[in-house]
């Protein structure tokens, strides 16, 4: 019976071993899958927000268009409207020296209002690109700071 002891005595101490192995690999398993949990909830806040930073400048791109072709419509009016007038005016020219007249001053105008199309024009884009990409650019910066803390 001492035998059977004995043996009983040395199973129980031998499986003490494999419990606190257990355990171990428990408490790492268990920190792992806090840290995925973490991890998971920062991917989940980085992501929601980058999604509203793209909504924001999906609709400031629409909007900006928007401006932009009114802009455009604008002056493509304004031009027809210069171009018919002028039309109207050598109609009505008496002499070839009149004529050339009317012709300079006209294609005076038309370069000086076509720059100063370009100028509002490049103005507008400027404006544009900078509203579309200040969310993105936010989200981004944000995320940054972040990281560098982390």
């Amino acid at each position: 019976m001492t035998k059977t002891a004995d043996k009983t005595a040395e199973i129980t101490e031998n499986a003490k071993v494999p419990t606190e192995a257990t355990d171990q690999i428990l408490a790492v398993a268990e920190k792992g899958v806090e840290q995925s949990k973490e991890a998971l909830s920062k991917l989940a806040t980085g992501a929601e927000a980058t999604q509203k930073a793209l909504e924001s400048s999906f609709e400031t791109a629409k909007t900006a268009s928007n401006e932009l072709s009114l802009k455009t419509i604008a002056a493509l009016r304004a031009n027809a409207e210069a171009s018919f007038a002028h039309l109207e005016a050598l109609v009505a020219v008496k002499s070839p020296s009149e004529f050339i007249e009317l012709q300079t001053d006209f294609l005076r105008k038309q370069v000086e209002k076509t720059v100063e199309q370009g100028k509002e024009f490049q103005a507008a884009a400027t404006k544009a690109a900078e509203d579309v990409s200040k969310p993105i650019k936010d989200v981004y910066e944000k995320a940054i700071k972040e990281l560098k803390v982390a």
